[in-house]
């Protein structure tokens, strides 16, 4: 049994929704957490010569919010062809 169009589209924004919470609190948790909240137990551990924790507040957030992005694109086009909501 088909889902209607609008049951789909229910269905594509419910997900769609969820995931980007998930990747909101996944980004709020690397840039403030481990930059901010965490910084001093991280300034023991050396990434690069560089204290993990300051490597984090400069360099890895920003790095963590490219790699999100690609998976949101990722994931969007899973959800759009699951939907049928894709473009050909």
């Amino acid at each position: 049994m088909s889902l209607s169009r609008e049951d789909a589209a229910r269905g594509y924004w419910k997900e769609n929704v969820r995931l980007m919470l998930t990747l909101l609190v996944i980004w709020f948790a690397v840039s403030f957490g481990a930059g901010i909240l965490f910084v001093d137990l991280l300034d023991n551990i050396r990434f690069f010569g560089f204290p993990l924790g300051f490597w984090f507040a400069q360099q890895g957030s920003i790095y963590t919010f490219v790699v999100l992005i690609f998976f949101y694109v990722w994931k969007m086009n899973r959800l759009d062809r699951k939907y049928d909501f894709h473009e050909e």
